[in-house]
């Protein structure tokens, strides 16, 4: 019999055996129920893999999520045959990405001209998204979904991940696994728990999001302001603006101390469009504070064990993009093991095909990032100047770039149909 190890914190206690309310198992362990947990998930229940989905929250309602879908996961939908019945879904479509300054306008990616049946970014709140999904894999018996499933430990043998243990529904319950994915997010615990630590780039801002109603005279889809030291980005949101603060980097509590009046009149400086609404915003807890950040790992998997999504690589919020890279990860991830998983069995080499399709597109999207940030988004934070737009979006044969690299990548990844 082999010894079991388990991986866990300084500050855990290993499990005992007896601890242990249940043992199940299955061929795929799939750890988070955001974007490429459940796209993954439906997936591999439609090649018959019998897998179990496991999510620590109780429901997927969670404030201030990315609810951008790119035409490059549209078109996924389509190869699923999902795309038209997704669209009935209350949603609004972002046909360009602008900004507004005082003196100009200035398109950053018109998605309108791009060569697809999906010319725009689909504006739907993820919570409804990952719904949807979670609703065509539960037409299959072999998915299995638990919600309010707190993943604590790996379970590891011989050196090899077998599977995981998570507390909730009353103790403790152990999955074993011939494969566990790791899609927990930008917090990931079971990158963590193995190991893995993330090459960090620094990001020039932080965002302070939050809502204020939207009234039916004003424009669809979403846009951006920029004012002398400011920026914000407002994206449509039903009968809302999911509002984006951009700020400095580490320049939160200073904003804080300045208190609630100097925000609301720094915002409506720059869009002075809000005035008529901006009271509604009364109370920090109103507020959700993201530290932007930008990393990857150097390698996404270990035997028994692959990273996906924002756990493999988490991404600035320029171009809401990372929701598209995640299940873009889960398609090539699907594609890839579905035959050895349905083999039982799984090698380091497919792993690293997974992590070997991904990880250009997602080094040169980050890069891209990088440049806008550094390019703009630095330069109005840091500068009380009128803002002057990059030479590089000036050129006419750049044109369309930002919107195919938004949009698409440089490689997108498309669903096999007889893996």
């Amino acid at each position: 019999m082999a010894t079991h190890h388990t991986s866990h914190s300084s500050q855990e206690t290993q499990t005992s055996a007896h601890d242990i309310l249940d043992v199940q198992t299955t061929n795929c362990c799939i750890v988070g129920g955001g974007p490429a947990g459940v796209i993954l998930s439906l997936l591999l229940a439609r090649q018959g893999i019998s897998l179990m989905l496991l999510e620590a929250h109780k429901d997927f309602d969670r404030d201030f999520r990315g609810d951008t879908i790119h035409p490059s996961v549209m078109e996924i939908m389509e190869e699923l045959g999902l795309a038209e019945r997704l669209l009935q879904l209350p949603h609004s479509k972002m046909r360009s990405i602008s900004i507004q300054t005082p003196e100009a306008s200035l398109t950053l990616a018109d998605f309108s001209r791009l060569k697809t049946r999906y010319p725009y970014i689909t504006m739907l709140p993820q919570a409804r998204f990952l719904e949807f999904i979670i609703a065509e894999a539960q037409k299959y018996p072999n998915f299995q979904l638990v919600l309010g499933a707190n993943v604590q430990e790996l379970i590891e043998e011989d050196g090899i991940v077998q599977g995981v243990r998570y507390r909730g529904h009353g103790g403790w319950h152990e999955v074993r696994a011939i494969l566990t994915v790791a899609a927990d997010g930008r917090h990931s615990r079971l990158r963590q728990l193995s190991g893995f630590e993330p090459i960090q780039t620094s990001a020039p801002m932080d965002v302070l999001w939050f809502r204020l109603p939207r009234k039916p005279q004003d424009p669809a889809g979403g846009m951006g302001r920029i004012g002398r030291g400011h920026i914000v980005a407002m994206l449509e949101r039903g009968d809302e603006w999911q509002i984006a603060y951009v700020i400095p980097k580490g320049g939160y509590q200073q904003i804080r101390a300045a208190g609630m009046e100097a925000l609301r009149q720094s915002i409506v400086e720059v869009v002075p469009d809000l005035q008529d609404r901006i009271e509604h915003l009364h109370d920090w807890s109103q507020i959700a504070f993201l530290s932007v950040e930008s990393s990857r790992l150097k390698r996404w998997y270990r035997l028994g064990l692959l990273l996906i999504g924002d756990a493999a690589h988490v991404m600035s919020p320029v171009g809401g993009v990372g929701i598209n890279y995640a299940i873009q990860d889960a398609v090539v991830a699907a594609n890839v093991l579905s035959k050895p998983l349905q083999q039982g069995s799984v090698q380091l080499h497919h792993l690293a095909k997974v992590q070997r399709q991904r990880e250009l597109p997602t080094r040169v999207i980050q890069a891209f990032q990088s440049l806008v940030q550094q390019r703009i988004f630095a330069r109005v934070l840091n500068s009380q100047q009128q803002f002057q737009p990059p030479a590089f979006l000036q050129l006419p044969f750049l044109r369309d770039l930002p919107a195919r690299l938004v949009a698409f990548g440089i490689s997108p990844a498309h669903v096999k149909t007889n893996s």
